[in-house]
């Protein structure tokens, strides 16, 4: 692949949006709901993504079944949205990037095993156990202290970290069409589901926005959805699934570094020890290859 040193850096980017988008709703949810936040994001999103589409040269022809998946899907992330939102607004930003991120991965391999499409070893036994102790250092949860513990918004991200990983599930039973057109006809789905049947559209209009709203929106919109997927999805195409996923190992540190620069949230040593153990966890699961491989 030409620039290969140069795609790799646009994949460090996507990643850094990546995690930047737990700052981004932090600061969002303070102008609009989670609904109108989805019309918008996805809006925006939906649109950037025609010219993209066109310019890789995918057809927007979509069978049946893939519509059906597209309609699940969409009401899978509509509702994984809600926790998404809830819990960065009333926790913090870095351990939802944290502990959503890392969990993912390691919820899509444990409801895989359930279904019998996966075979546990003891490995993987070890690898999970692993990441529940990265996920419960991450909690705090040596420290006894059990309203830090049970707070309402750690339940928002585990819930948040499974529907993703259903999504995710869901989204690979769909082969006949690119995953970029897959997303594409999601966002649209979502968007009319939500105008159609949940948000005031002259709520939305009377509402005022100032300059930190925009920025905010249209980099969670542009950079972390519309920019960053695509990069993957090419990168997944061009260089293997393997390789690009090393990357994503990026998000919650990205996630974690960006919360305490601009939200000024305090990063304790057990999140970040956590935040690794459940990335070693998740390298062992999916035997994913950190280290650079040689081109041939």
């Amino acid at each position: 692949m030409p620039n290969k040193n140069l795609f790799f850096f646009l994949l460090f980017l996507s990643m850094v949006a990546w995690g930047a988008s737990w700052i981004n709703v932090k600061i969002i949810c303070h102008y609009i709901d989670v609904y109108e936040m989805i019309f918008m994001r996805y809006f925006i999103s939906a649109v950037a993504m025609v010219p993209i589409i066109i310019m890789l040269k995918q057809s927007f022809k979509i069978d049946f079944k893939s519509f059906l998946l597209v309609v699940l899907s969409s009401l899978v992330l509509i509702v994984y949205m809600n926790f998404y939102y809830l819990g960065t607004k009333y926790g913090t930003a870095s351990l939802g990037g944290a502990m959503v991120t890392t969990l993912i991965p390691i919820n899509t391999f444990i409801i895989l095993a359930l279904m019998r499409t996966k075979k546990v070893t003891r490995r993987d036994t070890f690898a999970l156990g692993l990441g529940a102790v990265g996920v419960l250092t991450m909690l705090n949860v040596w420290s006894l202290d059990s309203e830090e513990i049970f707070l309402i918004q750690n339940l928002y991200f585990f819930l948040g970290s499974i529907l993703w990983a259903v999504l995710t599930i869901i989204s690979s039973k769909s082969t006949t069409i690119s995953p970029i057109v897959f997303t594409f006809y999601m966002y649209v789905v979502m968007i009319v589901l939500v105008w159609v049947f949940v948000i005031d559209s002259r709520a939305m209009v009377s509402h005022e926005y100032d300059s930190k709203f925009w920025i905010n929106m249209l980099c969670m919109s542009l950079l972390s959805t519309t920019f960053a997927n695509t990069v993957y999805f090419v990168g997944i195409e061009k260089l293997g699934a393997r390789e690009v996923s090393s990357f994503s190992f990026l998000v919650p540190f990205a996630a974690i570094v960006l919360s305490a620069i601009f939200l000024d949230e305090t990063i304790s040593i057990a999140m970040v020890a956590g935040t690794i153990l459940t990335i070693v966890a998740v390298k062992m699961l999916n035997d994913i290859k950190i280290l650079k491989r040689k081109v041939r």
